[in-house]
């Protein structure tokens, strides 16, 4: 592990926060909208997912309670105990650790694929890709890659404009011009988030540089993250509607597609 970043990669993950991220508020957003997109183009059940990068596995889960077989690799061995504990025998999920650079399933071996965290990490645009061509490789001619990014923009308006950030790191302020002209935030403190933040053009253009027909890029979230109140308004069945129809509303704009926290990209492996 002599890169720098895999060390604060690993740093991070130790926490052993990211098993409940998305419970909270933020979290819901991010999930629901998730799965609305995801559903849009997944195939129907009993299908193959691989889920690369999967984290603890909450999507790796929510695919198995559908009906899909699921193959989940994650680097990060504390989130392959942590899903394998949740699973439980005859899940229909198998899962181990991997790297999504080089994964050790055969070529064309599944129907569709989750790239929803590893690119997060990834300072270098041939690691990127890199990772992009494997799950190419891995999907079946015709079947769909969904491919997760961090936005250009999250570290100015929610570090430093919402959360206010700067009164506890105050270096943030003289980061972020930095962070917005090369797309590398790296960790403020020791054990902190670390992520490469995509503009949207750019993570179109790596998804047709790895070979992919792009047939959608969403923004996920979209203004949900700036309100002060989310965590009443998702606890309300009526706000809470509003609020993902409202993202959903608008995430295709173009002019709004990089506020959100997080944009969502649809490839399709070509038929030939």
């Amino acid at each position: 592990m002599d890169d720098p970043a895999d060390a604060a990669l690993f740093a991070y993950y130790a926490r052993g926060e990211e098993r409940d991220r998305l419970a909270g508020a933020r979290g819901m957003v991010e999930f629901e909208r998730t799965k609305q997109i995801v559903l849009r183009r997944l195939p129907a059940p009993p299908s193959v997912v691989a889920d690369v990068g999967g984290g603890p596995g909450r999507y790796a889960l929510w695919l198995a309670e559908r009906g899909h077989l699921v193959e989940h690799r994650d680097l990060v061995p504390l989130h392959v105990e942590q899903l394998r504990a949740a699973a439980g025998a005859g899940s229909g999920i198998s899962t181990a650790v991997g790297d999504a650079r080089m994964l050790d399933l055969g070529d064309a071996a599944v129907d569709a694929v989750l790239l929803l965290g590893p690119l997060y990490h990834l300072r270098r645009r041939a690691d990127r890709i890199l990772v992009l061509r494997e799950g190419r490789r891995v999907v079946r001619p015709g079947g769909p890659v969904f491919v997760a990014a961090i936005s250009r923009w999250p570290p100015r308006l929610d570090g430093v404009l919402r959360l206010r950030l700067y009164e506890s790191r105050p270096a943030l302020r003289d980061l972020v011009p930095d962070v917005e002209r090369t797309g590398w935030m790296p960790p403020l403190a020791a054990g902190s988030f670390s992520a490469y933040c995509h503009r949207p053009q750019q993570l179109r253009a790596e998804l047709r540089g790895a070979g992919f027909q792009v047939v959608d890029l969403v923004s996920v979230e979209g203004l949900a993250f700036a309100l002060d109140d989310l965590d009443e308004r998702m606890d309300d069945p009526l706000a809470r509607t509003v609020v993902l129809e409202t993202a959903r509303a608008v995430e295709r704009v173009p002019e709004l597609l990089g506020i959100g926290p997080h944009l969502l990209a649809t490839g399709v492996r070509p038929a030939r």
